[in-house]
């Protein structure tokens, strides 16, 4: 177990926190195979993730002199590696709610925007400088950060070298909420807590088709929500949650 991550696990709750202070949190090779590690095989009981960073960061972005020890093929590779390592995050199954603070910059976005519910305290600082170290993405952003901003302003965003506060990423969509300094972490096990509480299906299916349907052709989306549909609404937990509703009772899934 690398000292890079910290995992803790409280009941069905597992947080985990990037730890290299020193860095900023700066995703290095070790750093990401231990987050790799964790998303390839969780603990069977856990139902939702937390993913924070520690020493007033959540992550800085990619190690930078990792970087340069890469040749071409070399650099494919790896960013190839970081968009299967994030597409287990963001499809592995496990809802996943990030506490964010300070840096969230260039590779720490594209990991922040793999999760699924993203909290910002106001130190909060969004920013795709790459443009700046004469490089590209590597690691998704293109995609998922570009899907939130648009085109348009994902590429004022890496010309300019541009930082967004908490405010301007809340109207954005670059975190879902901003809470007071220090409050971000509370938020995210709240919410981790009543995320835990659905049907572990419903959340799974909810993970898997949502950003799949935003890929397809309007016929084909509406196709995939209704076998989403009868998927889950025929699953023995659908009965659980209707009879809950029905005797005026909170649902147990467990």
């Amino acid at each position: 177990m690398s000292k890079m991550l910290k995992i803790d696990v409280d009941g069905d709750i597992a947080t985990l926190t990037m730890n290299r202070p020193d860095k900023r949190n700066a995703m290095c090779e070790e750093l990401l195979d231990a987050i790799d590690g964790f998303f390839s095989a969780p603990p069977p009981d856990v139902k939702v993730v937390v993913l924070t960073g520690t020493a007033g960061h959540f992550c800085s972005g990619l190690d930078l002199s990792e970087l340069v020890q890469r040749d071409a093929e070399g650099t494919m590779r790896h960013s190839r590696k970081w968009h299967q390592i994030l597409d287990r995050i963001q499809f592995g199954g496990l809802p996943v709610v990030s506490a964010m603070f300070g840096a969230v910059i260039g590779g720490g976005l594209e990991v922040a925007t793999a999760t699924h519910v993203r909290i910002a305290e106001p130190s909060t600082i969004f920013q795709l400088p790459e443009g700046r170290r004469g490089i590209f993405v590597g690691g998704g952003a293109s995609v998922r950060v570009g899907r939130i901003l648009g085109a348009d302003r994902m590429i004022e965003m890496m010309l300019t070298g541009r930082k967004y506060n908490v405010e301007e990423g809340l109207s954005l969509g670059l975190t879902h909420y901003s809470v007071e300094q220090g409050k971000a972490l509370e938020m995210a096990q709240d919410l981790a807590a009543k995320i835990a509480k659905n049907a572990p299906l419903s959340n799974y299916i909810m993970i898997q088709a949502l950003s799949r349907i935003e890929d397809m052709p309007k016929a084909d989306g509406l196709f995939t929500e209704s076998l989403c549909a009868a998927i889950t609404q025929t699953s023995p937990d659908a009965m659980k949650g209707l009879a809950a509703f029905l005797e005026k009772r909170a649902p147990n899934f467990r």
